[in-house]
């Protein structure tokens, strides 16, 4: 037996903000718009996007909504034409089954394998290599769970790049992930430091649930620490604004690795950063790129 309805609602940009309120007002348990041709090739790029408004919406609209399974559909469909003034609405119903939803969430998230050297592996799971570097991480509101490209490269890069002497800063930490990855490496010191308050309270809960000393700090805070490496995987336009401050805490022949890069963005990070760094040749995954090198010597 169905234990919600879920009500799919075709609607124009002209109404569709005004359906979504009024199925909340009616009862609706949660009510969302989406492009009505996402992931198809007539996809409209909005949000996000430069250069266009925020308050823009598509053309062609799906609102979905949540009702507990006794409510009376018709009756919704027929308080929103008195609302909308329409005389037609389009929509479909679709039953959602009660089940474990815990389960379900959890079946979403396998271990990751980096090069089958280190494993992130989520806290319901068992290691599939018990004898690699296994980083325990669930998914929180932290960026960083390993499933990224980005992250991917990072931790690709630390892997080779780590020795046991070094002392290393993971600039925009996020949930921890590439601070615990470089202690569990070998790194000698690790600092983490981000400028969200629950990314630092998920770097910490992150790092003592994997049994390592590292210390988060927030980034607007003053930090003298000089590291041998410097890893940020953050976007470019806070790397382009942040660079005088990274290159700041690698210390002359460190190495730095950079990511959150599209292909198109490299051009400009390597002018800025070239100033302080030698640069290697960018590494591209699924369209994203890490960027490295070495800071060059105090002339």
């Amino acid at each position: 037996m169905a234990a919600w309805i879920n009500l799919k609602i075709r609607a124009s940009a002209e109404h569709a903000h005004i359906i979504s309120d009024a199925l909340i007002e009616l009862g609706a348990l949660s009510s969302s718009i989406e492009d009505s041709y996402l992931n198809s090739e007539n996809e409209e790029a909005l949000f996000g996007e430069p250069n266009i408004p925020s308050n823009t919406i598509w053309q062609h609209n799906t609102i979905e909504s949540l009702f507990n399974d006794s409510v009376s559909i018709d009756t919704i469909i027929d308080e929103l034409k008195t609302v909308t003034g329409l005389s037609h609405i389009d929509y479909t119903l679709e039953s959602v089954e009660e089940q474990n939803w815990v389960a379900l969430t959890q079946s979403q998230f396998e271990p990751i394998s980096i090069l089958d050297k280190l494993w992130i592996v989520p806290s319901w799971h068992t290691s599939p290599n018990p004898n690699a570097i296994n980083i325990v991480l669930d998914p929180g509101l932290a960026f960083g769970t390993g499933s990224h490209p980005t992250t991917h490269l990072c931790l690709e890069w630390l892997i080779k790049e780590v020795s046991i002497n070094d002392r290393v800063l993971d600039y925009g930490c996020g949930s921890g992930i590439l601070s615990i990855a470089a202690k569990k490496c070998g790194a000698k010191e690790v600092v983490g430091v981000d400028i969200d308050p629950q990314a630092i309270i998920s770097s910490t809960h992150n790092a003592k649930e994997n049994h390592v000393d590292i210390n988060f700090y927030n980034s607007e805070s003053s930090l003298n620490f000089e590291a041998d490496i410097v890893v940020a995987n953050i976007l470019s336009s806070a790397l382009s604004v942040l660079a005088p401050i990274i290159a700041k805490a690698c210390k002359p022949q460190g190495k730095i690795a950079l990511s959150g890069i599209l292909k198109e963005q490299v051009e400009m990070l390597t002018k800025i950063y070239s100033v302080w760094f030698n640069l290697n040749k960018p590494i591209e995954r699924e369209g994203w790129i890490l960027m490295s090198g070495k800071k060059k010597s105090i002339s």
